[in-house]
């Protein structure tokens, strides 16, 4: 061994001894559960008083705004009252037609079957159903069958009606009628094989 490899080991090995005493000292045995600092409020008492006032009175317009959300949501169930009670559009169409049967039936027009129907959306937030049906029937009887339709409790409207007259001498004519009665959304949303209603 000389002298130069004997410094150079020697310094390899000082550099390795410091660099390991300073991994021990500040990575190994570092305090780890010394606690944050405590940091003093930045907020005067004046604004913290202010602060108060400002929720207190925000806390003040509550009862007034469930009030008003109270007679909204009583006000919207008294209107959605007249909506058709159902939760597909098949059972939609049932309740139509048979509300056409039974306002026929009171009025002597034997009403059978259905022609078309369909569903389609109203607006943003609700459905429309819709029935269409052939009959034949005077014309007093006609204008009593729609007259009656529209005191329904239910909202409903003659979507489209056709008249065809006959060459009878008793003056029937032929119709055809559309019904529409309003549903919920969610119905007026419904997929049938793949397609909106």
């Amino acid at each position: 061994m000389t002298v130069g490899t004997l410094d150079r080991r020697n310094a390899i090995l000082l550099v390795g001894g410091v660099a390991a005493v300073l991994l021990l000292r500040f990575v190994v045995m570092t305090d780890h559960s010394s606690a944050p600092a405590v940091v003093g409020s930045t907020e005067t008492t004046a604004m913290a008083e202010e602060r108060l006032k400002l929720v207190r009175s925000i806390a003040e317009t509550v009862p007034a705004r469930e009030a008003l959300l109270k007679d909204a949501t009583a006000e919207l169930a008294s209107r959605e009252k007249g909506m058709l009670k159902a939760e597909t559009g098949a059972q939609a169409h049932a309740l139509l037609l048979e509300e056409l049967h039974r306002v026929g039936e009171a009025n002597g027009i034997d009403i059978r079957g259905m022609e078309e129907a369909r569903v389609r959306p109203l607006g943003k937030d609700y459905g429309e159903a819709t029935v269409y049906v052939r009959f034949s029937c005077r014309i007093e009887q006609l204008v009593n069958l729609i007259s009656q339709l529209a005191n329904e409790p239910e909202i409903l409207a003659t979507d489209q009606i056709q008249i065809t007259g006959t060459p009878d001498k008793n003056k029937v004519l032929q119709v055809r009628l559309g019904l529409s009665g309003v549903v919920s959304k969610k119905i007026a949303q419904e997929k049938k094989g793949g397609t909106v209603y």
